[in-house]
């Protein structure tokens, strides 16, 4: 197969908050970047709209698409429900445009509530400083105090298909429910072979998808992610617009990645599968499969390893059979104080971290620290060792959610400085 598309295309450090200009990229569609891309496709008899980014953002999107075209927005087409594609509904549609999504809407949508601020607080060491960002320049090119996250319901929801002509525009809407959200479809345009993908594949396309994210979510299953890329991949479109950058084009290419992809997610779970009936734990079998170099993908927002973890609790559930205790309601740092006791006190326990370290186990180090610091929270040898595994993971790491973790425990460790860089990435080479 050809080079992977990923090494090509950015990472996710470069999603970056509506601004303007929308450009247009393909006859009668424009884009308006964000944290999640909205489109404009124009018909002879008003707009449609697909996403509408979040709510400080909506806005921005429509001033964008404005400046386009002034006919009545008839649609708005949300691709899924997370709140950079919903949040901006209140500013981008007119007051009798339809509002269509997929059915499963009403109950992600509760199950999203239900945890917002549990969410919010989980995503917020990796997305902050781009949203306090996007605020600012909300206010400053609308001159206004950016609006609230738009809470509206859809007008029009369909189970598996939904179809609607407008202005000689054909639309058809698809449900792929192995997206990011249970909610998720396309928008296929049958006669220009032009699929609206939004983030069906992750936000970052030609990466292995996110079972489940950092900030917590229930489990994304990966038998049907497999049936929704296959489900895009039976369109055979020409050319793909994607939640996040630039447009994906030529059908052979599309086909290509698609089925690389699907190959990829599938191989981590036979191979998950093959080692839970073995016998083989958890912790093994995340460090030992990885992907055949035929079926490289980015690991830029995903990661391998931590979708065989979630594929072994989707089917498996929390408890290991490592230890009793995994049935009960004490961690193991209960005894982290009997251990620096038994170790003879915390310097002990560094000394030991700080070996580790030296025999490049940051891993290892960082669990002896953490045993020391829970009986002296102020030790400095401690918190060095910390700081120096951190850099060194961070060093080392591609990963978005990752890399976000480690710098935020990094300005914990260290205030008033600013940690690192995340390894000395190459365009071609780079996943983030």
């Amino acid at each position: 197969m050809a080079e992977p598309i990923y090494r090509l295309r950015p990472g996710a450090e470069e999603i970056k908050p509506a601004s303007g200009p929308a450009t247009e990229v393909e006859p009668g569609i424009w884009v308006s970047p964000g944290l999640s891309n909205s489109y404009l496709i124009a018909t002879a008899d008003g707009r449609v709209i697909v996403n509408a980014g979040m709510g400080f953002e909506g806005p921005v999107h429509r001033a964008n698409f404005d400046a386009i075209d002034g006919g009545p927005v008839r649609y708005v087409l949300l691709t899924q429900g997370h709140y950079d594609h919903v949040g901006g509904i209140d500013s981008v549609r007119d007051p009798d445009s339809q509002i269509v999504a997929q059915a499963n809407w009403a109950a992600w949508q509760a199950d999203n509530e239900r945890l917002e601020r549990f969410r919010v607080d989980n995503a917020a060491f990796a997305w902050m400083d781009a949203i306090m960002a996007a605020l600012d320049h909300a206010r400053s090119r609308v001159g206004q105090a950016a609006p609230s996250q738009s809470r509206l319901d859809p007008t029009v929801t369909f189970d598996q298909t939904f179809a609607f002509e407008l202005g000689g525009r054909r639309f058809e809407l698809i449900a792929t429910p192995g997206g990011e959200t249970t909610d998720s479809m396309v928008v296929w345009l049958p006669d220009e072979r032009i699929c609206l993908c939004g983030n069906v594949f992750g936000a970052l396309f030609g990466h292995i998808p996110n079972l489940v994210t950092m900030r917590g979510d229930r489990y994304r299953d990966s038998l049907i992610v497999i049936e929704s890329i296959e489900r895009v991949q039976a369109l055979r479109p020409d050319v793909l617009l994607t939640g996040h950058f630039e447009p994906i084009r030529g059908a052979e290419l599309i086909d290509a990645e698609l089925t690389r992809l699907r190959d990829a997610v599938r191989f981590v779970h036979d191979a998950t599968v093959a080692g839970m009936n073995a016998g083989t734990d958890v912790a093994t079998l995340m460090a030992d499969i990885e992907l055949p170099p035929e079926l490289e993908v980015g690991q830029g927002y995903g990661k391998v390893s931590w979708d065989v973890r979630a594929i072994w609790e989707t089917y498996a559930g929390w408890f290991h059979h490592r230890s009793t205790t995994e049935l009960y309601a004490v961690e193991p740092s209960a005894v982290h104080a009997d251990l620096v006791v038994l170790a003879g006190g915390p310097d002990r326990i560094v000394e030991q971290a700080q070996a580790r370290l030296a025999a490049d186990e940051p891993l290892a180090a960082i669990h002896l620290a953490e045993v020391a610091r829970s009986v002296a929270p102020d030790h400095g040898g401690a918190r060095g060792v910390l700081v120096e595994a951190h850099q060194h993971l961070l060093a080392h790491s591609q990963n978005f959610w990752e890399s976000a973790w480690l710098r935020r425990q990094l300005d914990a460790l260290v205030p008033d400085t600013t940690a690192p860089p995340a390894g000395d990435a190459t365009r071609d080479g780079d996943p983030r």
